[in-house]
């Protein structure tokens, strides 16, 4: 059968079957389309979870970043494994304890303060649209070279068909969606991993295959060192990063992780508290079987791709380069007009540039695998990208129809009232969410990193104090968001979008990225926070006991 047959097979299938969900488990009330009606199993969270943070930046680019950094891409994978234990742990159960709907749900009451709970609304909207700008382009980037149609239009389907069940559904609806996202996702990143490990290596494990030798005796990590070396690339298992930057950019993805509303609401959707530790621990070990596999890809990806371009005949390329090349995410400019492709480090002899997040995707094509394999890869693809871009919406959706409207705008507003609000937002959230997905602010792994750094600017410490800090108050709290995120987004826009004068990374404050700029802006987050508690009255005595409670979790 051929590629493209394959292809509209495997997704068709798989878009039937989520819409097939969505109608199955529709919402009846808030309360299912806000956490489920609290009746999620734990293993179903679990995997849910898994689906809902293994994002387009996971399945799509984090291999592909790593391809190409190689040992400066540990970043990702040490903070956001190590920032999901920490969520797991320190903050899940106490906030499932409290038994709320949001993020900015608890903010607001914790704080007793509805000028709290609107400026949660605001860190939650800023991150969940920056976070989701990076899931619509992974949906452009696939539809584009798999559907062949160009990246908006990518876009546009993906729209379509997060709009129908996470407005149909809500998060009774997404829950169970992401349950067959997930078993699609994770048999599309392991199926072609396997392939290619056991042709490459022998072995069939790819965590195993990519530390061992390939057939000529030479382990494919130093093969890939020589590799580089020859096109002028550095040492692929030495770091050109600070070790400082490295260890910024870590923490700010490992807080950014135990802040972000989305992957936090999670929990608010199992029976006990209980539940909530189970569900994390079966979502941490399915998140393990791709985060395990994911460098393994990449050092294959990269070995594969040099071997197969680099110095070799432009006209007597594979197939798949000109598949990617007609997408514009691949592209060939042949300076000294020899008809040989020259990829090396100088970028001014440097002929083919690579979009980063083509490499998961490129990956089975460059290795030859039968076109199931590829159409699979596709379909799973999606369903990363999908599965996150609907709990984004979601977060989005609730902190206007429940935090905004029902809390401050309208709190008599009747329960069919809010579930229409809900329903209304989710629509022009996907609204929104299209337009960043089309103009993104860079790669989808560097744009999710941005926004890990405004969660760990703006929710960490308010949500951390807020549990383990009686003497936190609502003036404290109030004053460190507003200071991490305004923060944050200067520096983010200062040097993303060359806003406020711009610079390059020579001009970086004390030689920090702004993917790690959000360690910075979180501590700079506690600092105020705690000299402004200091400075004005304790919180009420109510208060007090409320976090004293919260900090019981199985009681």
């Amino acid at each position: 059968m051929e590629l493209q047959t394959w292809i509209w097979l495997l997704v068709g299938l798989s878009f039937a079957l989520y819409i097939a969900i969505a109608i199955w488990s529709r919402a009846g009330d808030t309360k299912e389309f806000y956490i489920a009606g609290r009746g999620v199993p734990p293993i179903a969270n679990g995997m849910a979870t898994a689906a809902d943070w293994m994002s387009a930046a996971s399945f799509i680019s984090m291999a592909g970043i790593i391809s190409f950094i190689g040992y400066d891409g540990s970043v990702y994978l040490m903070g956001w494994t190590g920032g999901y234990v920490l969520l797991a742990l320190l903050l899940a159960p106490y906030l499932r304890k409290f038994g709320k709907f949001t993020v900015p749900d608890f903010i607001g009451e914790r704080y007793y303060s509805s000028t709290a709970r609107l400026v949660a609304v605001f860190c939650a909207l800023i991150v969940s649209f920056t976070y989701v700008a990076g899931q619509m382009r992974g949906v452009g980037v696939v539809f584009s070279r798999y559907l062949e149609v160009d990246i908006n239009t990518g876009v546009f389907i993906g729209m379509a068909i997060v709009l129908f069940y996470a407005v149909l559904g809500g998060m009774k609806g997404i829950t169970y969606t992401q349950v067959a996202q997930y078993c699609v996702l994770i048999f599309a990143f392991l199926i072609p991993a396997i392939f290619i490990s056991f042709l490459s290596t022998g072995w069939v494990i790819p965590q195993i295959g990519f530390g061992s030798s390939d057939q000529n005796g030479i382990y494919l990590l130093d093969k890939l060192n020589s590799l580089h070396k020859e096109l002028g690339f550095s040492n692929y298992t030495s770091g050109t990063k600070s070790m400082l930057d490295m260890l910024l950019i870590t923490l700010a993805l490992m807080v950014g992780t135990a802040g972000l509303p989305h992957v936090i609401v999670r929990f608010f959707t199992v029976k006990k508290v209980s539940d909530a530790r189970k569900s994390a621990g079966w979502a941490l070990l399915f998140i393990a079987i791709l985060y395990t596999t994911a460098p393994a890809i990449a050092v294959f990806a990269r070995t594969n791709l040099i071997e197969t371009v680099s110095e070799k005949k432009y006209n007597e390329l594979p197939g798949w380069f000109d598949n990617w090349e007609k997408t514009g995410l691949l592209t060939f400019n042949d300076k000294n007009e020899d008809g040989i492709v020259q990829y090396v480090a100088d970028p001014q002899i440097n002929e083919l540039t690579i979009d980063r997040d083509i490499m998961v995707m490129a990956n089975p094509e460059i290795a030859e695998l039968p076109n199931w394999v590829i159409a699979l890869l596709a379909a799973g693809a999606l369903a990363a990208a999908l599965s996150t871009a609907a709990g984004l919406l979601l977060v989005i959706s609730s902190s206007i129809s429940h935090d905004l409207i029902k809390k401050i705008i309208k709190p008599d507003v009747s329960e069919k009232g809010e579930l229409i609000a809900a329903r209304i937002s989710a629509f022009f959230a996907v609204i929104m969410a299209g337009y960043f997905g089309i103009n993104p602010p860079g790669f989808v792994a560097a744009v999710v990193a941005l926004a890990f750094g405004l969660a760990a600017a703006s929710f960490f410490p308010a949500i951390v104090m807020g549990i383990f800090y009686k003497r936190m108050n609502k003036e404290g709290a109030i004053s460190g968001m507003l200071t991490g995120l305004l923060l944050m987004l200067f520096y983010m826009t200062k040097f993303k979008f060359g806003w406020f004068g711009g610079g390059t990374s020579e001009d970086w404050w004390f030689g920090i990225s702004p993917e790690g700029f959000g360690t910075f802006a979180m501590l700079t987050n506690f600092i105020v926070s705690l000299i402004v508690c200091h400075m004005t009255s304790v919180p009420p005595k109510e208060i007090q006991n409320l976090v004293e409670k919260i900090r019981i979790p199985f009681q």
